[in-house]
């Protein structure tokens, strides 16, 4: 790796911040750090946005102040998982109407959230997806 190439450990260690704040739902923290720059759409060495460690951990107010700021409602992981997917797979119907209202697609993904509400058995939430 040339030295350009060579990522800057105090970007390191403020991209882990960020993505703890996510973890943890830190709504109004993450918000001041989007608003200062931060990319809304900032995403780890898995493939996972803010918005996707944000909803898997069960985080709707965080998950709606990323949305706010422009972060992608729909954008898997490197393994194809959708926030709204995540969000259906935990449970978490708050983050599941916070997506929703953000615009997140219940077909986008692989599995889709409507394919993970089906496997789950989750009627209720399908027919959410079908009044969308």
């Amino acid at each position: 790796m040339s030295e350009s190439q060579t990522p800057d450990p105090e970007v390191v260690e403020l991209a882990g911040k960020v993505f703890d704040l996510a973890r943890t739902g830190d709504a109004a923290t993450l918000a001041a750090y989007l608003d200062a720059g931060v990319p809304a759409d900032l995403t780890n060495d898995r493939g996972d946005t803010l918005v996707m460690l944000a909803a898997y951990h069960g985080h709707a107010g965080a998950v709606t102040a990323l949305l706010e700021r422009g972060a992608d409602a729909d954008r898997a992981n490197d393994r194809g998982q959708t926030p709204l997917a995540g969000a259906v797979f935990k449970g978490a119907d708050d983050v599941v109407r916070a997506l929703l209202a953000g615009g997140a697609n219940p077909e986008a993904g692989t599995p889709s959230a409507a394919d993970t509400a089906r496997m789950f058995g989750k009627t209720e939430l399908l027919e959410l997806f079908e009044a969308r």
